[in-house]
């Protein structure tokens, strides 16, 4: 027998939902940021500037050997081969504002009302409170931030005269085209291009391994000139590629196929000369779920000026507003100063 209107009446005025853990938010679209996680360690700090880092680079020589019998006339040369490579530094924000209505009606009160930096719980706040609205705000400004500065680091700058140029702006689909690229010709300068094949074709012919017998080959290249490689970042789509190569070829472990009595099916990370294949989402967001970017970190890097990295500012009110500001700023660029031993690479 279903329950009577006066009943249902009775069971809303003597009990409430379940709520889980109180002050708790689950964040549901946080993505792994491998990029940025590297960017964010390798970042090196400078003194500040006009409005660019510049670095010199060279690639042609000019000076040679010749062999030389008697009274024979012997050539001198003059080398001139030093290049400028220049990247700009640039100012990025992000920011949030709240107001003191707010906090109250989540149990807090401001103690420094001219910043609103220090807060107190009232008591019995509990009672009152599903999810803590301040720390939500604070984790929101810092999610946000790092969505940015990560999609920032993956473009070319394009979107935004004002951001940072980032990885696409150094490393090209084509890099034998006629593009200045930080201040280098490299249509003049064969020296100043990345490795690029991002037509790789006979994919489904797994006998092939088409991915990975390229990657053998690009090993030899991208250290040529002293570079090593050290991360490789992936889309979905060159992941189950070179994961169809592997399990085609049968490349499993004993451990993989009895362990405990059970068959695990799945393979183990990928791994390419001992670097770890990372699969980073934001190349599915790019549309690029089936590239693959090899990068020697040693030359593609942040620089950030003195003090001014991930900086957080808590600006005063104006005098007749309760609102209050929260901010994180960063000063600095992104400089490449050796473009031919990173490499990119996908399969049409």
């Amino acid at each position: 027998m279903p329950f009577t209107v006066q009943e249902l009446e009775n069971i809303s005025n003597a009990a409430i939902d379940y709520h889980f853990k109180r002050g708790d938010v689950l964040s549901q679209t946080i993505q792994e940021k491998p990029l940025l996680s590297k960017m964010r360690q390798k970042s090196k700090p400078f003194p500040g500037g006009k409005e660019k880092i510049t670095r010199r680079v060279k690639g042609l020589y000019t000076t040679t050997i010749q062999g030389y019998e008697h009274d024979d006339t012997v050539t001198y040369a003059n080398p001139a081969n030093i290049r400028e490579a220049s990247y700009p530094w640039k100012l990025i924000h992000s920011g949030i504002k709240f107001t003191e209505h707010e906090l109250l009606k989540d149990g807090i009160s401001v103690v420094d009302s001219t910043t609103g930096k220090n807060t107190v719980k009232h008591d019995a706040r509990e009672m009152t409170v599903l999810a803590n609205l301040l720390e939500d705000k604070l984790e929101d400004m810092q999610e946000g931030t790092d969505r940015g500065m990560n999609d920032m680091y993956w473009r070319n700058g394009s979107q935004d005269s004002k951001v940072i140029p980032g990885l696409l702006s150094f490393i090209l689909d084509d890099p034998t085209s006629a593009t200045v690229v930080g201040g280098v010709d490299q249509s003049l300068n064969s020296w100043w291009r990345n490795r690029a094949n991002v037509a790789l074709s006979g994919v489904s012919t797994l006998d092939d391994q088409v991915v990975l017998t390229k990657l053998q080959s690009e090993f030899r290249q991208l250290r040529r000139y002293g570079g090593r490689p050290d991360t490789m970042l992936a889309g979905s789509d060159m992941m189950e590629q070179i994961e169809k190569e592997l399990r085609h070829k049968g490349n499993y472990t004993d451990t993989g196929w009895a362990n405990k009595g059970q068959i695990d099916g799945s393979l183990a990370d990928i791994a390419f000369k001992g670097i770890m294949i990372h699969y980073d989402p934001t190349l599915d967001d790019l549309s690029r779920e089936k590239y693959l970017y090899v990068l020697d970190c040693r030359r593609i890097y942040p620089m950030h000026i003195n003090g001014e990295e991930a900086k957080k500012h808590a600006p005063a009110r104006p005098a007749d507003k309760y609102v209050f500001y929260r901010a994180i700023t960063h000063a600095g660029g992104l400089v490449c100063d050796q473009r031919n031993c990173h490499g990119v690479y996908a399969f049409s």
